[in-house]
């Protein structure tokens, strides 16, 4: 039996945020359920395709799927359930926003088998999620929060988000010592990318180009100011009982997100739903992003045959061999050849604390890991980046500081 992690996108939420570039808009309650209709056929298509698999893990993203009637998210988990072989110990998360959900909607997914929330807080200051754009308070995120305990929901990660316009380390740490008073399980702190497209982007690209050159910045934080808010993330949550498991990621023990650990092993993953992407068998697919396109081919789903991808008016990419299966939904197929798999192995590897195993790179690839990277790895371990050590190779402190840096050495 093989193992599979399952990946289910929602794109609409209830208003955009200023910084968001994610497949995500506002739509109708009639849109809706005409788009989670076309998602449940989805579901059981590739349930009756990929038999072989076990699903360890779901993950329903947006988007806001909290913003969805609860019975939409009941019908989607009830159709995964018939469709695939769940394991007993799945780890099921949801995504919600603070004021999306009630104790109904919340009870609905403790019905449903869903056992983990995330949580998009992002700042504890009013201010800070005005400015982002956010729809909610802080003060909704604790009423969110404690209808979350109440439901008996007891792996519960809340996202944070650093390096916005006019923030200083002190109002940061402010935010992190009142998310560490309610104890939850995770947490995930991300710093502010501006993304092309977003209405950030607009108004802060020429501060993020200062940011990025090291030069004096007029609103958003400076790169000195950036880091010292992420070292203050690292010492305040390591202080709390939180373990930096990866660059962005904290867990009390035993509670690191394991459907994202799956990314960063390179497990088989499956993603259903408007732009959804997969990565099966190191072959790569991701779906259409056009709404009405998405639901129209759902109502006629069908594997495609191997010559339509090399046909010379097909949108997918022809690169492929070997077994493998593309749908009407795919609007790129890519298998991975075998030195963008060992590249990926690394810099994936490498964003966890723990890195990667000599023995895992060695059981996949045929040969130890300096056949390949033998100067790389000297290279970093003398500038003190890297350690290699009880068959293990991994960033120090001063090489996660510098992750960028020390991955793009292990790309070809």
């Amino acid at each position: 039996m093989k193992y599979l992690e399952l990946y289910i996108h929602t794109p609409f939420c209830v208003r955009k945020c200023e910084y968001c570039d994610f497949l995500s808009f506002a739509a109708d309650s009639r849109t809706q359920a005409q788009y989670i209709h076309a998602l449940l056929e989805e579901i059981r298509f590739y349930g009756a395709c990929m038999r072989e698999y076990q699903v360890s893990t779901i993950y329903i993203g947006g988007g806001t799927p909290s913003w969805l009637d609860a019975e939409l998210i009941v019908s989607v988990m009830d159709t995964v359930y018939r469709s695939f072989s769940v394991t007993e110990d799945a780890e099921i998360s949801i995504e919600c926003n603070p004021g999306t959900v009630t104790a109904a909607k919340l009870a609905a997914y403790r019905r449903a088998g869903i056992n983990r929330l995330s949580i998009g807080l992002q700042s504890c200051n009013n201010e800070e999620l005005k400015l982002l754009g956010r729809i909610h308070t802080y003060e909704q995120f604790l009423k969110t929060y404690e209808l979350a305990r109440n439901a008996g929901f007891t792996n519960i990660n809340v996202d944070l988000m650093s390096g916005l316009p006019y923030q200083t380390a002190d109002r940061f740490a402010d935010t992190l010592q009142q998310i560490i008073r309610l104890k939850p399980e995770h947490v995930s702190a991300y710093t502010l990318i501006i993304e092309k497209g977003t209405p950030f982007y607009e108004k802060y690209k020429f501060d993020a180009v200062k940011q990025e050159a090291g030069m004096k910045t007029d609103i958003l934080p400076t790169e000195d100011e950036a880091y010292r808010i992420y070292k203050l993330t690292q010492h305040v949550l390591k202080k709390a009982g939180y373990g930096q498991y990866e660059i962005s990621n904290y867990a009390k023990p035993g509670y690191a997100c394991r459907h994202n650990i799956g990314y960063w092993t390179r497990d088989n993953y499956l993603g259903v739903g408007l732009g959804a992407a997969s990565m099966i068998e190191n072959v790569r697919y991701a779906n259409t992003r056009d709404i009405y396109a998405y639901i129209e081919n759902c109502r006629k789903l069908c594997i495609l045959p191997q010559k339509a991808f090399f046909e010379e008016d097909s949108p997918l990419l022809r690169q492929a061999e070997g077994d493998w299966f593309g749908s009407n939904l795919h609007v790129s197929t890519d298998i991975l050849s075998r030195n963008a798999q060992i590249e990926e192995f690394m810099f994936l590897g490498l964003r966890m604390t723990e890195g990667v195993t000599r023995a895992d790179f060695e059981r996949n690839f045929g040969m130890p890991v300096e056949a390949v990277y033998r100067e790389v790895i000297e290279g970093l371990k003398r500038e003190q980046l890297l350690l290699s050590a009880e068959g293990r190779i991994s960033l120090t402190e001063r090489g996660m500081d510098l992750a960028n840096y020390c991955m793009a050495k292990f790309l070809f």
